[in-house]
């Protein structure tokens, strides 16, 4: 007998263990401070999926984008010193107008609070274009606002793989053509500052580069050969909405089931 409660001693004991062992496997993720924590403690529900704290946030980000670039557009208007500025602002104007009704609208869809004035930064940024004159102004002008497209661009793309909310994830769709198509047309003016940005990039990179090796002078490398369907498949989708350097932004006027745009 003693012998048999010995074994099921060490059976139990052994039970116990593993289930100490398995216990955080399957729980860990709900704990709080996990990342699942986190996403469920600033996520409330909708009839459009469920709403998290960054859907929220990029909502108020693109308003913000529009308080102070189409400002910034008007300006480029008053006082553009060539046709290249005088061509941003008026992409600006027409990007930020027709992304604010969207955001308005989605807004009050899903009643989250919306700013009505730019960040102490971007009113910095603005003050900063008023103070400057000629070449100076053009410079500021240019990549004030191709860094700031370059960095809310990126976020986009997280909030539009990461959402369950179908209408975020249609404003992420809409503000992702809006924000390449002013970035493309940044760059055309020819007064983009490349090496400023991958230095500011680079100065918030931690991990060390990655990549295919660097080419070496003399040596050319392998051509590749081509990505192709097999023979007998037939594909007919156009990749290419627009001819290069122009984005297709076209799109119809938002639904408005509220009225926000009354």
């Amino acid at each position: 007998m003693r012998r048999i409660n010995g074994s099921a001693f060490v059976i139990a004991a052994l039970a116990a263990t593993v289930g100490a062992l398995v216990f955080p496997v399957w729980s860990y993720a709900d704990r709080a401070g996990t990342g699942q924590a986190n996403l469920a403690a600033g996520t409330v529900n909708t009839q459009w999926g469920p709403l998290s704290a960054s859907d929220r946030d990029l909502i108020v980000r693109v308003r913000l984008a529009g308080l102070w670039e189409l400002p910034a557009g008007q300006q480029a208007l008053e006082r553009a010193p060539n046709k290249a500025i005088k061509e941003v602002g008026d992409h600006l104007i027409v990007g930020h107008t027709d992304l604010d009704k969207r955001v308005r609208v989605i807004a009050a869809q899903l009643n989250v609070e919306l700013p009505n004035q730019p960040n102490a930064q971007q009113q910095g940024w603005l003050q900063e274009m008023t103070a400057a004159t000629g070449a100076e102004y053009e410079r500021k002008f240019v990549n004030l606002l191709r860094a700031a497209h370059g960095k809310i661009f990126p976020a986009i793309g997280a909030v539009r793989n990461s959402t369950r909310n179908t209408l975020v994830r249609q404003l992420a769709s809409d503000a992702n053509q809006t924000v390449l198509d002013h970035i493309t047309i940044l760059e055309k003016t020819g007064s983009v500052d490349f090496d400023a940005i991958a230095n500011d990039t680079a100065a918030l990179s931690t991990a060390s580069p990655t990549g295919p090796p660097a080419p070496v002078a003399g040596i050319t490398a392998p051509s590749a050969p081509p990505v192709q369907p097999a023979d007998g498949v037939v594909a007919t989708s156009s990749p290419s909405p627009a001819p290069p350097g122009q984005v297709n932004t076209s799109r119809p006027e938002p639904s408005d089931p509220d009225n926000v745009l009354r």
